[in-house]
């Protein structure tokens, strides 16, 4: 029945086997399609509630844009934050947005565009130390601007926060005390220059 169909549109006996491979192709890979977009989302989730619970964990956030880094030079800087006990992630702006809303870095939502990767640290120096050294040798990183709990730093008063060394400040300290200092190197730093 199928041949007389066939030849009866016109296509030779031969051709049969063409159609139906091609035909059975383009339907498995609809079907993929589907069930890779399923597994997209399932990991997508996974990723978002990660990010959140990073960025609750965490005291200190920095907000960089990495474009070309390299896979060697991005290893390279994560063993650095690792020994500082801090991390690094190259992050998909979306859904890092999506992470952050309920968590004390929310405010920092509207800076995520570009080729974005934050550094966390739960010591409110060490991310910002390791990420402004490595920018100051590695131009393809950029610190734009990060917060320490729910208060928002520039990239100078991120500057500013990794020249100070690791007792002036602990998790402890009021914010507004952390603010006072690091106004404070905003300014001096300023005159400086």
């Amino acid at each position: 029945d199928r041949v007389r169909r066939t030849v009866n549109m016109g296509l030779p006996f031969y051709r049969l086997g063409a159609i139906d491979l091609l035909f059975s192709w383009w339907k498995g890979m609809v079907t993929t399609k589907h069930r890779r977009l399923s597994v997209d989302r399932a990991k997508k989730e996974a990723m978002v509630t990660e990010l959140h619970e990073t960025f609750d964990a965490n005291n200190l956030l920095v907000l960089t844009h990495q474009a070309g880094l390299s896979v060697v030079e991005v290893s390279e800087l994560r063993q650095q934050m690792r020994e500082a006990g801090a991390s690094f992630k190259v992050t998909k702006n979306r859904l890092a947005k999506i992470a952050l809303k309920g968590t004390k870095f929310e405010g920092l939502a509207d800076q995520f565009t570009g080729p974005t990767a934050v550094a966390v640290s739960e010591d409110p120096v060490a991310a910002a130390k390791v990420v402004v050294d490595y920018s100051k040798k590695n131009d393809k990183l950029t610190v734009l601007c990060g917060a320490l709990g729910e208060d928002t730093l520039d990239a100078a008063q991120i500057q500013a926060l990794a020249i100070l060394p690791d007792d002036v400040l602990c998790p402890r300290l009021p914010g507004r005390r952390v603010r006072a200092v690091l106004h404070e190197l905003t300014q001096a730093l300023d005159v400086v220059r």
